[in-house]
């Protein structure tokens, strides 16, 4: 089967023919390597970090652009690009569209930052990839002229490709007294990566842990998270529509991306091999004959289509009001984390049947299934898109309620 960017007619109404084209050019040069990202895939995991290879090819075919200003070298393209390209790329291996997925979200982040602070990772190195963590797991002295940071943050996806990060923590004042939590942005070669990502799922992610002893950073380099979350950001460019994008909803409903091209391609995989797989201890000598497989594709090909409807309204939604120059209200905003956990969880119980739908074997160490399995287990399961979470924010939102389960909205 063929695989082909569905058309779900979700996109926003102002998208450019030139903006479509750009999308189509981009999903198309990230199909072309998806071959040699399947053949990477088992060293991938095996080596616990991607493939340079898969990494390389990603960076020419302009893969780590999409999200970076274009006035810096960038793309600068729409939130329904990022999704498609991180589905594309997961079609091929989910760690390689994983780390892809996070590098870009990051470059996102450094868009809502002041202009020098951007000019400061890619004015002379336009290259330049960022990894990142939210979660302000970290101590800061406030000095003159910035902050002095300790602290630790784990799984920090795409650390091992990237030269700068993105990292939270608790901003205090000149007495000490936590006022703020703050996002900052930090050179790679001011910080260490202590080798911690051993897990079921997405080995080959490298999501390790950053580790910052007394490190300086400069005010320019720090946002404030709650600002961010209303719709305040740092940046003086405010007529790129891109970075007026809301900001939870943003860095939750990327991480659909991946989960939507491995449902993708376990999808394809079952549908390739049923016309020549049997079915054990029955009278079908293929599986193709067998109405419980037809029955568990249909439904299955069902959830796979719903993730994508899902998530492509959400980035619609996304898209449109950035283009507005509107910032979401809390319920729009809770409706895209819904929309993010209900795709998840669609993909998720697609790849659930699929597997069951192949049978046994797709246990085996050599089926690409049991790892696209894997991957989807652990990579749905991100405290920022948990669907049961959502589904709570979403109702309270419903009933008027904007408060009592988490700031990330």
């Amino acid at each position: 089967m063929a695989a082909q960017t569905p058309d779900y007619l979700l996109d926003r109404p102002g998208t450019t023919d030139d903006a479509r084209a750009l999308r189509a050019e981009l999903v198309g040069r990230a199909r072309e390597i998806v071959p040699v990202l399947v053949r990477n895939a088992a060293k991938t995991e095996q080596d616990r970090r991607v493939v340079e290879e898969n990494i390389t090819l990603a960076d020419d075919a302009g893969l780590y652009r999409i999200m970076k200003p274009r006035r810096l070298g960038g793309l600068e393209t729409d939130i329904r690009t990022k999704l498609e390209v991180s589905r594309e790329l997961a079609r091929g291996c989910g760690s390689t569209a994983w780390v892809s997925t996070l590098m870009n979200v990051c470059s996102f982040f450094a868009g809502l930052f002041p202009d020098r602070a951007q000019r400061d990772i890619w004015e002379e190195n336009p290259g330049n990839r960022i990894a990142g963590v939210l979660a302000p797991s970290a101590e800061a002295i406030k000095v003159d002229g910035g902050y002095r940071v300790t602290g630790r943050w784990g799984w920090a996806s795409g650390c091992l490709h990237s030269q700068w990060a993105v990292v939270g923590f608790p901003v205090p004042d000149e007495r000490g007294e936590v006022v703020d939590q703050g996002l900052a942005l930090v050179p790679m070669s001011d910080l260490t990566i202590e080798d911690t990502w051993f897990v079921a799922g997405m080995r080959g992610t490298g999501s390790n842990t950053l580790v910052a002893q007394d490190v300086f950073i400069p005010e320019h380099r720090v946002i404030s998270v709650p600002a961010a979350i209303g719709g305040r950001y740092g940046t003086e460019h405010t007529g790129e529509a891109l970075y007026r994008s809301s900001f939870v909803p943003v860095a939750a409903l990327v991480l659909a991306g991946p989960q939507l091209g491995l449902a993708q391609a376990a999808l394809e995989l079952v549908l390739e091999k049923a016309p020549k797989r049997s079915i054990s201890y029955t009278f079908y000598d293929v599986q193709t004959e067998a109405p419980t497989v037809q029955l568990a594709v249909a439904k299955a090909a069902a959830l796979v289509d719903s993730a994508h409807l899902h998530a492509y309204r959400a980035a619609a939604d996304i898209d449109q009001a950035a283009a507005d120059g509107v910032y979401p209200d809390y319920a729009a905003r809770a409706r895209v984390r819904m929309d993010t956990g209900t795709a998840i969880e669609n993909a998720r119980e697609a790849i659930r049947i699929l597997v069951s739908a192949h049978g046994a074997s797709s246990f085996a160490e050599s089926s690409p299934l049991q790892r696209i399995w894997r991957d989807s287990e652990v990579a749905s399961r991100h405290a920022v898109i948990s669907p049961a979470i959502s589904a709570e924010v979403y109702g309270r939102a419903l009933l008027g309620l904007t408060d009592g389960v988490t700031a990330l909205v």
